[in-house]
This record gives C-alpha cells, sequence and structure tokens, in this order.
C-alpha cells in the first residue's frame, strides 16, 4: 500500500468515525472541501503542513495518519475479494 493510499484510508476512516462530512472537516482544516475529496481519492498528495491540520481537526498525531493499517483493521471494510 503506497503512502497516498494510507493517508486517504485513515483520513476518510477517522472522518467518518468523528461523524464529520468532508465539507465540515475542510472548513475546520481550513482546506478546500474538494482537496480532502481528493485526498480520499488518492488524487493529490497532501503536503505536511495539510497533514498537520487535518490530524489535529481529527484529533490524532500527524503521524498516525501514515500508519499503515493493519490486516485486522481492514476487516470491516467493504471490498471485492482479489
Amino acid at each position: 500500500m503506497k503512502v497516498r493510499e494510507v493517508l486517504a484510508l485513515n483520513v476518510r476512516k477517522l472522518r467518518q468515525a468523528k461523524g464529520l462530512s468532508q465539507e465540515e472537516l475542510a472548513h475546520r482544516a481550513k482546506i478546500d472541501r474538494t482537496y480532502v475529496s481528493s485526498i480520499e481519492r488518492c488524487r493529490y498528495s497532501a503536503g505536511v503542513d495539510v497533514v498537520d491540520r487535518l490530524a489535529r481537526v481529527l484529533g490524532v498525531e500527524a503521524s498516525d495518519l501514515l500508519v499503515r493499517p493493519t490486516p485486522d483493521s481492514k476487516k470491516g471494510r467493504s471490498s471485492s475479494p482479489a
């Protein structure tokens, strides 16, 4: 899993767990909603400052957004078998 995919997965998972829309997360982090969407879809990279702002809003350390999920933490995701 590429680091961009890791960031996307973690941002989406934490945002949804906090019950935030992309728009609300973007507003609180002072970035554009389309940027949040693009990060979650692995379209854009995020700079260190943006990762830090997202982490603050999500209540985690910036480094937590870059931690690869363990196989157990992905069980709740719905995905088609490979």
